[in-house]
């Protein structure tokens, strides 16, 4: 067995949680922060038997490409100054595979 922790962008957690769950999987949902922006992020826990990894690494995939965004550049010494845009990469996923040696729904 083996549990898939994944932390994806708040933008992107609901269509991840409506492909898996169409597909049968489960998981368990934790709001976290972080990253370059310190924007919402969600981690998702997924438990899967060990030959159900690749279909849920590609259900992720499919669900949470990475995309390029523009973002204002504020400089922090002139709060009210207009920066120049920012072109910076969002999306796409962060995922950890990790054995589990035992399961217990209690």
């Amino acid at each position: 067995m083996k549990l898939v922790i994944t932390v994806v962008e708040d933008n992107d957690v609901a269509f991840l949680m409506e492909s898996l769950v169409k597909n049968g999987y489960k998981a368990t949902k934790l709001a976290s922060t972080g990253g370059f922006l310190l924007q919402g992020n969600t981690t998702l826990l997924i438990g899967v038997q060990d030959h159900e990894v690749d279909p849920v690494l590609e259900i992720i995939r499919s669900t949470c490409a990475p995309r390029k965004k523009i973002i204002p550049q504020i400089a922090p010494e002139l709060p009210t100054a207009i920066g120049v845009p920012v072109e910076i990469e969002a999306g796409g996923a962060i995922v950890f595979v990790l054995n589990v040696d035992e399961f217990w729904r209690l």
